[in-house]
């Protein structure tokens, strides 16, 4: 796997989770009770330090003297490589919950898989990052089923949410060139084991939560080569704004 091949690939990981914790991060002081305004931005802490460590090390790899604040606030929309999934607006409360659970069981496999990655600081980031990612999974589904099992409206709502949102889920499960090429290198995760444990756990999630699961079918794609929806420009133009008008400016 050549040097930019597998800059490309780290650099996605560090953009989903820069990208949905910056989401996250807008729940700040408007969550639905003061325990989960809490809950929403203590994740939305963790993945943004799940972030920096992965885009750190991007920058590393590259060797083009970019570090993690130069590739977070100084790269536009199409240069960004999260799926799509992780930058559609937070909605109500279950729209969040939604795309926080699909997105926590992916995570959870994925670091876990990652941990077994011939290269030795991808270890130690997923490393460390399952220890937040187990709580994040297990956070999301049991508000997965608090809201499907509970009141009509809650269960209506709800699977409204994820039968709109599944649409974006396959995304982070197919293998593209790279996904392969870093698999095969000995660096990655293979997607296709990994999207049968997928399956499986969200599937028994959501009967649980009594929800009907949607049908697999077409799927939103194109992130990952940094084709976006038109949410991503207004997320990084909010992020991006201070930094951008001062970019000389010290902490």
């Amino acid at each position: 796997m050549e040097q930019h091949e597998k800059f490309e690939y780290i650099l996605r990981l560090g953009d989903n989770a820069l990208v949905l914790g910056q989401r996250l991060g807008e729940w700040c002081g408007h969550g639905p009770a003061l325990e989960e305004d809490i809950a929403l931005t203590n994740i939305s802490l963790d993945l943004i330090g799940q972030a920096r460590s992965l885009l750190d090390y991007a920058g590393q790899v590259e060797g083009a003297g970019r570090d993690e604040d130069k590739l977070a606030f100084f790269r536009d929309v199409r240069q960004y490589r999260n799926v799509i999934l992780l930058e559609q607006p937070n909605g109500h409360f279950g729209d969040t919950i939604v795309r926080q659970f699909l997105y926590d069981h992916f995570a959870w496999l994925f670091y876990n898989e990652l941990m077994k990655s011939n290269d030795d600081q991808l270890v130690a980031i997923a490393a460390k990052s399952i220890k937040e990612v187990t709580y994040h999974r297990r956070h999301s589904s049991e508000w997965i089923i608090r809201l499907g099992d509970g009141t009509a409206e809650s269960k209506e709502k709800v699977q409204d949410s994820l039968d709109r949102l599944w649409v974006y889920s396959g995304e982070m499960l197919t293998p593209d060139s790279l996904d392969k090429k870093a698999q095969e290198a000995g660096i990655g995760v293979d997607l296709d084991v990994l999207k049968k444990d997928w399956h499986v756990n969200v599937k028994g999630v959501i009967e649980q939560a009594t929800l009907t699961l949607p049908e697999d079918g077409w799927m939103h794609s194109g992130g990952k080569k940094g084709m976006h929806s038109e949410h991503l420009g207004y997320i990084l133009a909010e992020m991006q704004h201070i930094p951008r008008a001062y970019p000389d400016a010290k902490w």
